[in-house]
């Protein structure tokens, strides 16, 4: 699956939104994208995650981890084609961690895959998790990357879509007094 063939089909489902979005970074945008418009049709679900595997597989992963919540279905489905376990990250206190009996064995290769990536903020908890445990990061795969991210581990993305993103105090859209919109799952702040 091309970058072109991605972004078609992104605009396709409906999942490019416009308008004025507080992101799960904090920072603000005038672009949104909706994962969930892909993830709820199993089929292209299955054919953009079997696209990124693809991508993934001379990394010979033992494990793939991703982060609750956006990350689990299609580190569900990466980890089903390229025939290996499947775990996730999840929030405990505030702090990412491995809970429901998930562990990580000492030098187990690691795929980290995420859904829309921006700061890189939630691979950088994925990957302190995996190291805590032994772990080793041999890829990092995701669905979009949309922003400037700097990891230990070059990203690989089926589609890499840098929009412009802002801080709150510096946002256009908050300075015309655009109606703030939050559709994500996770805050790292509250909107203005």
């Amino acid at each position: 699956m091309t970058s072109d063939e991605v972004l078609a089909l992104l605009e396709r489902r409906g999942a490019m939104l416009t308008g004025h979005f507080v992101l799960s970074s904090g920072l603000h945008s005038d672009r949104f994208i909706q994962k969930f418009r892909i993830f709820e049709d199993p089929p292209t679900a299955e054919a953009v995650c079997g696209a990124l595997a693809e991508r993934l597989k001379d990394s010979k992963p033992q494990v793939v981890v991703a982060a609750a919540i956006g990350g689990v279905i299609p580190g569900y489905i990466v980890a089903k084609a390229l025939g290996v376990r499947d775990i996730f990250i999840e929030k405990e206190n505030g702090e990412p961690t491995l809970r429901r009996g998930f562990s990580i064995a000492a030098g187990e290769r690691v795929a980290v895959v995420e859904d829309v990536m921006t700061t890189g903020k939630s691979t950088e908890e994925i990957i302190r998790v995996v190291r805590a445990h032994g772990g080793d990061v041999v890829a990092i795969g995701a669905v979009v990357k949309r922003g400037r991210v700097h990891l230990p581990i070059e990203v690989t993305a089926l589609l890499d879509l840098p929009l412009a993103d802002f801080r709150p105090d510096e946002c256009e859209l908050c300075k015309r007094g655009v109606p703030l919109q939050d559709p994500g799952s996770r805050r790292s702040s509250t909107p203005q």
